[in-house]
């Protein structure tokens, strides 16, 4: 498991791309089957993409992510955006640092998820296991746990794909990866390059420092490493199942149908059995 440093203050202009709404979406889709929860906990939550959005509509969010970075960006983004939409009756988000692995809340609550590959960063079977037990133990009977995961196609296609190149005024990086065939697990190396009078125009080492004067032709590097691994996705039903999980259900791409050898993104659809009902085996 990784921690976001500076990498945290520029997540949001790196992946402006990504389908959040779509992530959401598909949430919704699945509570329309199995209840809308009134409290969630969003494991890796990151700068609060999924949380605030939740929230706003009215759901008592805990955003839980092992960054204090990360969970700075989204108090932030909270503040800003309650300022112009404000949360609907009920709504909340709460931020919590803690390990995924470990996460623990004093009540239980009606819905678990983990959106944009979060999962994946868990490298270790044993880490996956203790995050389903967790989580598993954090629902209230019923709840549900969603989350989705990048399949071991996906890995091996961004490993024949690399590398990859971002070259804007404000912003570029050099990614690369490396692929681990026998476990399936890839490490990305990217350096990227921030120019400073965009960046750090009004950051705080500016009031710090008085002296502090962002050059518009020299450009701060920062470089990162992720490492993620893809499990058969068998395995990780089988997992979900040893950890309490009775139903459990598979689908592609945001799509409510069964993954293919062909799927880029499967998501995992769990519900802890209902006090008093009979596991179904599904």
């Amino acid at each position: 498991m990784m921690r976001y440093g500076q990498f945290a203050y520029i997540y949001d202009r790196l992946m402006e791309d990504m389908p959040y709404p779509r992530w959401i979406s598909f949430l919704r889709q699945c509570w329309d089957g199995t209840g809308k929860p009134a409290t969630l906990v969003d494991l890796g939550c990151g700068t609060g993409n999924i949380s605030i959005p939740l929230a706003q509509s009215g759901l008592r969010v805990f955003g839980i992510d092992l960054s204090d970075d990360m969970l700075a960006v989204a108090q932030e983004k909270t503040e800003q955006q309650q300022r112009t939409f404000p949360f609907a009756p009920g709504g909340s988000v709460t931020w919590l640092q803690q390990d995924m692995r470990e996460w623990v809340l004093p009540e239980p609550v009606d819905a678990v998820i983990s959106c944009c590959d979060c999962i994946n960063y868990l490298t270790e079977e044993a880490d996956l296991a203790e995050t389903f037990r967790h989580t598993y133990a954090g629902l209230k009977p019923g709840g549900t746990f969603i989350f989705d995961v990048h399949t071991e196609g996906q890995l091996r296609s961004y490993a024949e794909m690399q590398p990859f190149t971002l070259n804007d005024d404000d912003i570029s990086y050099i990614w690369t990866s490396d692929l681990d065939e026998e476990r399936c697990e890839i490490e990305h190396d990217l350096a990227i390059f921030v120019r400073e009078s965009e960046w750090f125009a009004s950051d705080e080492s500016a009031d710090r420092d008085p002296s502090f004067s962002p050059d518009a032709r020299r450009y701060l590097r920062i470089d990162e490493t992720h490492v993620q691994r893809a499990y058969p996705l068998r395995r990780i039903e089988a997992l979900l199942r040893e950890s309490g999980f009775s139903q459990v259900s598979q689908f592609a791409d945001f799509v409510r149908k069964a993954p293919t050898p062909e799927t880029e993104r499967a998501f995992f659809v769990c519900v802890k059995q209902a006090e008093g009902s009979v596991a179904d085996g599904a």
